[in-house]
C-alpha cells in the first residue's frame, strides 16, 4: 500500500508539487512522513512543516509519534487566517 500526501498553499510551493505517493514504510509514523518529504524536497519544506497540520484519515497527526494509517492521504495544511 501506500499514503498519498497532499500539499495545500505554501506547502505545496515548497515542496514544488500538489500532491505525491510514498510508500507505507516511508510513513509509518508522522515523524517518518516529515523525514521522507523533507529529504525528498530540502530544508525549506522542513521549515513549512514545522508551521504545518497534518490530517490523515480525519484526525490531526498531534506528534512525530502518530501513526499514519496504511494507505491514508494525509493532507498537509499550513495555518490559514481570516473568516
Amino acid at each position: 500500500m501506500s499514503v498519498t500526501v497532499r500539499y495545500f498553499a505554501g506547502a505545496a510551493e515548497a515542496a514544488g508539487v500538489a500532491t505525491e505517493t510514498l510508500d507505507d514504510d516511508a510513513a509509518r509514523t508522522a515523524g517518518d512522513l516529515r523525514a521522507a518529504v523533507v529529504a525528498a524536497h530540502g530544508p525549506e519544506l522542513g521549515r513549512v512543516l514545522g508551521r504545518c497540520s497534518l490530517l490523515a484519515a480525519g484526525r490531526r497527526l498531534a506528534d512525530d509519534a502518530a501513526p499514519v494509517p496504511p494507505g491514508s492521504t494525509v493532507d498537509v495544511l499550513p495555518p490559514f487566517a481570516g473568516g
